[in-house]
């Protein structure tokens, strides 16, 4: 009886270092390492592929018409490969305002999809320096981008900045808004999905993803997601009656084909609040961050509704928060960064805030004062230890 008395308290002993080890690991923050993006660019898009290697989009040149490169890395953001060029026309991207730049998604077999909104010089335009919503994707041997695409077809006039989202079976989603053709005003912008399903070859012509009379926030970008189930995740802003500025979520189980939308975020003003929102997966499920009165916020996706389960602020209070971006790691821990002091032609602070698997913050907020270059924001990714990055 000694020895199963002894070996059971030896048992329990293993146990209990075992869980307190497990919480130590749980809620200790993972350690962030912020990176600078290459070559002196800005507006970096960075995400990370299943085998842990690193795809970073980010804009060089003049804010007005400048170009993207496309770089991985192998050794989570240490060193980067030779920069290649994302756009086939020359200075055809735009950097000006923050919103209105390039994302990136990895679809099947981790094909590149590279989506912005074009610079007016830019073509094929309306005629009158209206812009066209760009598209291309890495080719096969990885050596190059595609000829650029223009997928607007009727629903021109964008102003705030587009998206594009991948899923693992050749679904590609490009969406932007603008108003309903020979209509004008942001009540009647409405968000514009064109969709492929042979991994980008080929778009149908787009069409109103949403049809509830919402508005649009003209110069305020949008994100699109779509998670490893296909589920896809839009975040907009609205510009209903031109003050109710709420965020909107949009969660589209078809493919595209329809979408289920909620009011997530309310915020009445009356001026366009040039936001971005982020989107990404983890292990705590599909993570969404928006800004609502100058303060960042982030919630998490109910994996049987994909509604959003709650929200949860940055904590403090800061000088204009901006431009969230949002990342989890395996253990359930969520990274928020975000800009501060930001504004016209003006740079600002980094900040950042690592949250436990309950949504709690851990550890101090970071801060790096004055690292955001004037018409940036940033990036925050998970590196295949866990640890987590922030591309600036």
């Amino acid at each position: 009886m000694l020895r199963t008395f002894l070996l059971t308290m030896a048992a329990c002993a293993a146990l209990t270092t075992g869980m307190v080890l497990y919480a130590t690991a749980v809620h200790k923050p993972a350690p962030v390492q912020l990176i600078r993006v290459p070559e002196g660019g800005i507006q970096p898009q960075a995400v990370t592929d299943a085998k842990g290697v690193v795809h970073v989009v980010y804009f060089s040149g003049n804010p007005s018409a400048g170009d993207l490169y496309y770089v991985t890395s192998t050794d989570t953001g240490r060193t980067f490969s030779k920069p290649i060029r994302v756009n086939s026309e020359p200075g055809s991207a735009i950097a000006v305002g923050n919103i209105r730049g390039a994302r990136v998604a990895l679809g099947r077999n981790d094909i590149v999809h590279v989506a912005w909104n074009g610079s007016a010089r830019a073509t094929p335009n309306a005629g009158d320096n209206r812009p066209p919503m760009l598209y291309t994707r890495l080719n096969k041997g990885g050596t190059a981008f595609e000829p650029q695409r223009n997928l607007i077809h009727s629903a021109w006039g964008i102003d705030g900045g587009g998206s594009v989202a991948a899923d693992r079976a050749g679904h590609v989603y490009v969406l932007w808004h603008a108003p309903i053709p020979g209509k004008n005003g942001e009540a009647n912008r409405r968000v514009w999905i064109a969709t492929s399903n042979d991994d980008g070859k080929t778009f149908a012509p787009e069409r109103v993803a949403w049809d509830k009379p919402t508005g649009a926030c003209g110069c305020c970008g949008l994100d699109a997601f779509a998670d490893r189930n296909g589920t896809l995740f839009v975040l907009f802003r609205s510009a209903e009656q031109m003050v109710h500025r709420d965020m909107n979520l949009l969660v589209s189980r078809d493919h595209g084909a329809s979408f289920r939308g909620s009011d997530i975020s309310k915020w009445n003003v009356g001026y366009c609040v040039m936001s971005t929102e982020s989107l990404a997966e983890s292990k705590a499920g599909v993570l969404g961050a928006w800004e609502t009165e100058k303060q960042v916020y982030f919630g998490r996706m109910n994996p049987a509704t994909g509604a959003l389960a709650e929200t949860v602020g940055a904590p403090g209070t800061g000088k204009n928060r901006k431009y969230p971006s949002i990342t989890g790691n395996s253990r359930g821990q969520i990274l928020l960064a975000w800009t501060e002091g930001m504004g016209w032609k003006k740079g600002g602070t980094l900040n950042w805030q690592v949250f436990d698997d309950n949504r709690r913050a851990i550890g101090p907020e970071g801060h790096a004062p004055g690292v955001v270059p004037t018409w940036s924001l940033v990036s925050a990714f998970t590196a295949s230890d866990g640890s987590f990055r922030v591309m600036y």
